[in-house]
């Protein structure tokens, strides 16, 4: 596997986290409702097409924001709720996320 697609795996496993954490404590479901699961298909299908994986740290720092608009509504109302809440179930994740997002900021301010 090339690091772009690994980069890309592991953009989808954190997608996939964050929206079935949100799922668990905002649908009290074990597993990703239909709704939930149908937004990580729909999230892992924009991954996989993603032109700029390489150049790019996470959808959510990406100037082009590829979602359709009612998806991405849906994908960051997950991301508020899920994201300070990923550090208590999934700190390492969390803690890169944090510092990549970081970096990746810098980069694009110059």
């Amino acid at each position: 596997m090339n690091r772009t697609e690994a980069k890309r795996q592991r953009e989808k496993r954190i997608v996939a986290e964050m929206i079935a954490l949100y799922c668990r404590n905002q649908h009290k479901s074990s597993s990703p409702c239909p709704e939930c699961a149908a937004l990580i298909e729909y999230a892992h299908q924009r991954s996989d097409k993603c032109l700029f994986m390489e150049s790019k740290t996470f959808c959510s720092n990406c100037r082009v924001h590829c979602y359709r608009s009612d998806m991405r509504e849906q994908i960051r109302r997950v991301m508020r709720y899920s994201g300070p809440r990923m550090i208590r179930t999934h700190p390492i994740l969390a803690m890169r996320h944090l510092i990549e997002s970081k970096l990746e900021k810098r980069r694009l301010q110059g």
